[in-house]
């Protein structure tokens, strides 16, 4: 892992964070779920959602790491083929995020315990998590740079720890601000749509 550390220039970690922020800043199922659970329980409950939903993001980091090593070391040019597989993913999740609504749907949980638990199932047992990982994660990868499963538990560790503190953030916001949160969801769908397919057009450049 040190060697993965030292391995990677700043630029490029620097990069990765910018990304990651970005992406995590823009609404998805998880934040959408710790913003319902702040409006209908409180920004603790928000709160312990978003946290929630960082335990689930733990879970998908050890999963990447284990297939794209997996898959590397088995047929070593298969990251080119998951780069393009991941470019059409993101232009997809563009497209959705275009076209979504404003409105947070969903049921949020109303007690700290209850929504710790469902946004960690949240997270954990979304398929689309997984997809998101493989398309995002192999793009900020080189073999130069050490090990493909070191790259990937700190490239993914980096983007779940963000992840996780925006999540909250965003329960707590819901929780005081109530509904208010809700009007600006079409702001972030839009500039999500964006992040996707400027990073589809990276993943297609190589």
């Amino acid at each position: 892992m040190w060697q993965v550390i030292h391995s990677i220039p700043l630029p490029h970690l620097l990069a990765f964070l910018a990304t990651g922020i970005l992406l995590n800043l823009t609404p998805g199922a998880d934040v959408i779920f710790a913003s319902a659970s702040g409006i209908s329980g409180g920004p603790r409950a928000g709160a312990m959602a978003g946290l929630g939903v960082g335990l689930g993001g733990v879970w998908h980091v050890g999963l990447a790491a284990l297939g794209l090593s997996a898959l590397v070391a088995s047929h070593p040019g298969a990251l080119i083929a998951l780069r393009w597989a991941g470019a059409a993913y993101l232009l997809w999740l563009a497209w959705q995020a275009w076209g979504a609504g404003p409105a947070i749907t969903g049921t949020g949980a109303t007690s700290p315990g209850q929504a710790l638990w469902r946004g960690f199932l949240t997270n954990a047992l979304n398929p689309k998590v997984v997809l998101f990982f493989l398309a995002l994660l192999p793009q900020f990868t080189d073999p130069d740079f050490g090990p493909i499963w070191g790259q990937v538990v700190l490239l993914g560790g980096l983007f779940t720890l963000t992840g996780t503190v925006i999540t909250v953030g965003y329960g707590v916001l819901a929780g005081l601000a109530g509904a208010a949160l809700a009007r600006r969801m079409s702001v972030l769908n839009r500039v999500a749509a964006g992040l996707y397919a400027v990073l589809a057009l990276r993943l297609v450049r190589g």
